[in-house]
């Protein structure tokens, strides 16, 4: 029996993932993918930029818990890829635990963990709350509101910058830098990223001058000792899952809740809005391709040879979507099924994914509670998706709903 070669792709095979085409459709995208080029796909993040996109459920959980063949240090890779390239700042190596590998992983991750364990739940929703009762304040009585920028977007900045003890100055330069690192854009994320090391960088000088009880000040006060670039980047690595990502989860699942029958029937028959967000999650969730590794070496997975420190990449959302393990669930069976990756696996599972829930949940059932005849303002046809590699973000979600005086 002859054993075929393990097969490699040219420039020319390549799918980009960053242009306006895969944004509207991508799951047509991902459709065609498995038809051409089964579970592992030869793709570009930008114009020169290749990487391979794992769309395969399997093949994604082998890769995940193998951080020996599949380390998520990108310092070799980087060597070739120009500051001025647009998806670098999402990818290139920080001193922080989602970028590390081996003891230096273990020890950011300890500190990050031990941080965002002692935020008292209780105390996490009453703020959601108090936030998104503000932010609904600002509009209830227009009947009418972006919901993205006016209330997913503060409710997610005003959480996150009082769990990390950082004033609104601050937070407001994190925001802004962190939303252009996001941008397929090479001078956008390239700004993105001075403004973002500059403002974590002052927020760091501040609570190490006037602790807190917040997770900044208990970073700092970690025995794994961290020193301020250190502290930047662990800060870099929070805001960057707790803003876009966040943000994006609460308006999709608005949006989905908005336009599935099955949800909006289903919350006023007391079906949780946690089935929503895990639904959501599961077929379609805000960080769409990441959990980046990049391997040492030439690895045969599969028949397809994946490039020694060339990105591999976890599609996420194209893997919660494998036939392979969709294949017979009913509609049903998928509401509320927390089966996915969307968290990702292994070692470099998100350690705030109980917070992130509780954020999410809190403000939705808040919209929903307080404008309950909210509907789509516009067809949702007409709603815009951002262009680029890794999110899954709406440019605007505009409603419309009876004003409340």
């Amino acid at each position: 029996m002859t054993t075929l070669p393990p097969r490699t792709a040219d420039a020319a095979t390549r799918i980009a993932l960053y242009d306006a085409e895969f944004a509207d459709d991508p799951h047509a995208a991902y459709e065609r993918m498995r038809r051409d080029f089964g579970p592992l796909v030869p793709v570009d993040l930008a114009p020169g930029v290749p990487a391979t996109l794992v769309i395969g459920f399997h093949q994604a959980r082998r890769i995940l818990n193998d951080p020996l063949h599949f380390p998520a240090d990108p310092r070799i890779w980087q060597e070739a890829i120009p500051e001025t390239c647009p998806v670098r700042p999402m990818m290139e190596w920080r001193p922080n635990a989602l970028r590390s590998s081996g003891a230096e992983h273990t020890r950011y991750r300890a500190a990050n963990t031990a941080s965002l364990q002692a935020v008292d739940q209780h105390a996490l929703r009453a703020l959601v709350e108090q936030v998104a009762t503000a932010a609904l304040g600002e509009f209830r009585a227009l009947g009418h509101a972006d919901l993205l920028t006016q209330y997913s977007w503060p409710i997610a900045f005003r959480v996150l910058s009082a769990l990390l003890g950082c004033p609104d100055e601050i937070g407001r330069r994190i925001a802004d830098g962190m939303a252009k690192i996001f941008e397929a854009e090479t001078e956008t994320a390239a700004r993105g990223n001075e403004i973002l090391g500059r403002a974590v960088g002052d927020l760091v000088a501040l609570r190490r001058r006037q602790p807190g009880d917040d997770v900044t000040s208990r970073l700092i006060a970690h025995s794994a000792r961290l020193d301020d670039v250190e502290m930047a980047h662990q800060l870099v690595t929070l805001y960057g899952a707790g803003i876009e990502p966040l943000t994006n989860l609460i308006s999709n699942t608005v949006l989905r809740i908005l336009t599935d029958e099955q949800f909006s029937a289903g919350l006023h028959a007391g079906q949780p809005v946690r089935d929503a967000l895990d639904t959501v999650l599961y077929t379609d969730p805000p960080m769409a391709n990441y959990c980046i590794s990049y391997p040492p070496y030439p690895i045969d997975v599969e028949g397809v040879l994946l490039p020694a420190h060339q990105p591999v990449v976890i599609s996420m959302a194209a893997c919660n979507n494998d036939p392979a393990v969709t294949a017979g669930l009913s509609a049903a069976q998928l509401a509320g099924n927390r089966a996915h990756l969307s968290w990702s696996i292994g070692p470099h599972t998100c350690p705030a994914r109980t917070h992130a829930y509780l954020i999410a949940e809190t403000a939705i059932s808040c919209l929903l509670d307080a404008l309950p005849e909210i509907d789509l303002a516009c067809p949702e046809s007409e709603l815009t998706w951002r262009p680029g590699p890794f999110h899954r973000a709406l440019e605007a979600l505009p409603v419309r709903f009876p004003a409340v005086v």
